[in-house]
């Protein structure tokens, strides 16, 4: 991926997000060979072949955010496109009818999507209900990816491939060809869909009963997020048929996040971003979505969705992948607790010899002290969670269930995103094939390869996300010191969230902009002290820690590469 420029004679690539230094001269683009005309100073995509390098693609400006955003996704491996055997399969399966009679016809039910505003692909749908003597009935329904994805064909073997859907601001990598993810199996409103059920009659937490149906449905209303809210918060009135149901499948959520609190689950709060794009593609604003009640309710039903598909799975010894968070390691979580302590959070006691469980539950108390302390001081928001996560082994899929030590929970799996994650439809095929409503199950001796495999694919789609989202904070900061004028660079105030022996990083701007502070931009030699939450001056001792405010000056903006280079303000 490079910006064509002219070096003397020889037309170039200068790549965008490799090393600078290793231009490639290319072959001058002609239509015919897919550069449709591109020229000097345009983001292209180049192929090297026997007979030398030639561009492949033309994406449009390096200045142009949503051109670069494509360009990432395209450096990053990203196809952007099915194979023709993929989409034609795609288009029969959404094409074939399903058969009714063999589904619990469902469709009667008051029945509610609960998504971000921009949601295209809908997994999931709640109905519920209140019954006598205090229960309420719950139906989880799951859109059924596998009536339409069989084992063995094109569309599989690409799903399979990709993994996981990966999302970008204003674009998304989808696992599923747009005829299935956006249309034949999302749960959209007002249109029979074939579905995955679990129904569940509730006591407070306890599921006293519970049924796994092939149903059909018919959502009522698509709803959002910040509409909930709305109704939640007692801003406006919830409408009928999903109000009553609503307000059930709070109650259930409500208990079951007491519950998971009290059983020792992690509490780590996030802010995940959204960009607004101009009609230029160039980024025009930011807002933070909150985890509020609305987020939670949805959480906490998907949740238990899951952990009641993995006992069933779990009790018959049925093949299957698990998603499976290992107790950390007594040692780290000792480090933690030193981390915390030299921040001035509070930390609970260790004892002598800390096992593996003990480990886990501190990490759980150290999560909901840090977790506690942001809140109370308004430092650290971003920062202390984040040191908590890295004293965590990371989540994984296999096929041993050993638990899900974040979430507190024994038994777990993923099976309420289908549309957009590849063992979901790894364990639909298990269930389905456990309860004999279809043939297809997964064979145990391929269940190590796909769980090591969609464990991969999920971390490397965690980094394409994370890159674009720091591209979209360049964009969108270089837009407002550029409107801002020229003259001296605006200050900011920032806070630390992360520190190296290098330097900080810091976090500044009401938007949530980040940066990076050298040490060498420092006026003393700092050095990282043990516990690698503060960078401490060799002369003066003074400590710059993670959650301190320091003020900051914007040097340079590296928008294309998401880079921000800082120096320190007055």
């Amino acid at each position: 991926m490079g910006v064509l420029a002219r070096r003397g004679r020889f037309l170039v690539a200068e790549p965008l997000f490799g090393a600078r230094g290793s231009r490639v001269s290319v072959d001058p683009p002609s239509r015919a060979a897919g550069g449709k005309g591109a020229s000097e100073g345009d983001l292209v995509l180049v192929g090297q072949g026997k007979r030398g390098a030639r561009v492949l693609r033309r994406l449009g400006k390096p200045w142009i955010a949503r051109d670069v955003l494509e360009g990432l996704m395209l450096d990053r491996g990203l196809w952007r496109s099915f194979p023709r055997a993929a989409e034609a399969e795609a288009a029969e399966a959404a094409e074939a009818p399903f058969a009714e009679s063999s589904r619990l016809d469902l469709r009667g039910l008051a029945t509610f999507t609960i998504d971000p505003d921009d949601a295209r692909d809908f997994d999931d749908a709640v109905s519920a209900e209140h019954l006598d003597e205090g229960r309420i009935r719950l139906w989880v329904h799951i859109a059924d990816v596998s009536a339409y994805v069989r084992p063995g064909g094109a569309l599989d073997r690409e799903a399979f491939r990709r993994g996981t859907s990966v999302y970008v601001p204003g674009a998304v990598e989808a696992m599923l060809p747009e005829r299935l993810s956006n249309d034949a199996c999302s749960l959209r409103p007002g249109e029979d869909r074939p579905a995955v059920t679990v129904e569940m009659d509730m006591v407070g937490t306890d599921v006293r009963r519970v049924q796994f149906h092939r149903s059909l449905i018919r959502s009522d209303a698509r709803l959002t997020y910040g509409q909930v809210d709305h109704v939640f918060a007692g801003h406006s009135r919830s409408s009928e048929p999903w109000g009553r149901p609503l307000a059930a499948a709070r109650e259930v959520a409500r208990a079951l996040r007491e519950r998971r609190e009290g059983r020792g689950a992690i509490e780590v709060n996030s802010l995940e971003p959204s960009f607004d794009f101009d009609r230029e593609g160039q980024v025009a604003g930011l807002r933070y979505e909150p985890q509020s009640e609305s987020h939670m309710l949805i959480e906490e039903l998907m949740i238990l969705a899951n952990e009641q598909v993995a006992g069933y799975l779990a009790d018959r010894k049925l093949p299957t992948l698990y998603r499976v968070h290992e107790k950390p390691d007594p040692e780290r979580v000792e480090f933690l607790v030193g981390q915390l302590a030299s921040l001035e959070i509070p930390t609970p006691a260790l004892p002598r010899h800390m096992s593996p469980q003990q480990a886990a539950e501190i990490a759980a108390e150290c999560s909901r002290l840090a977790a506690a302390e942001a809140r109370r001081s308004g430092r650290g928001l971003r920062s202390f969670g984040s040191l908590v996560l890295r004293s965590l082994k990371q989540a994984y899929y296999t096929p041993g269930n050993v638990g899900h030590a974040g979430l507190a929970s024994s038994r777990y799996c993923h099976f309420t995103s289908p549309i957009r994650r590849y063992p979901d439809l790894i364990v639909h095929r298990a269930l389905l094939s456990g309860l004999g409503l279809d043939a297809v199950a997964p064979r145990a001796a391929e269940l190590d390869e796909a769980g090591v495999e969609a464990s991969a694919r999920e971390r490397e789609a965690m980094k394409v996300e994370r890159s674009a989202d720091d591209v979209c904070l360049a964009f969108l900061l270089e837009r407002l010191l550029s409107e801002a004028g020229g003259g001296d660079p605006p200050g900011f105030e920032g806070e630390i969230v992360g520190v190296i022996a290098k330097g900080a990083f810091i976090r500044f701007g009401d938007q949530g902009f980040e940066g990076f502070l050298p040490a060498r931009a420092l006026r003393d030699w700092y050095d990282l002290n043990e516990e690698a939450t503060a960078l401490v001056g060799r002369d003066s001792g003074r400590a710059l820690r993670i959650g301190d405010p320091i003020p900051v000056i914007v040097d340079r903006v590296d928008a294309p590469r998401g880079r921000v280079d800082l120096q320190p303000g007055v």
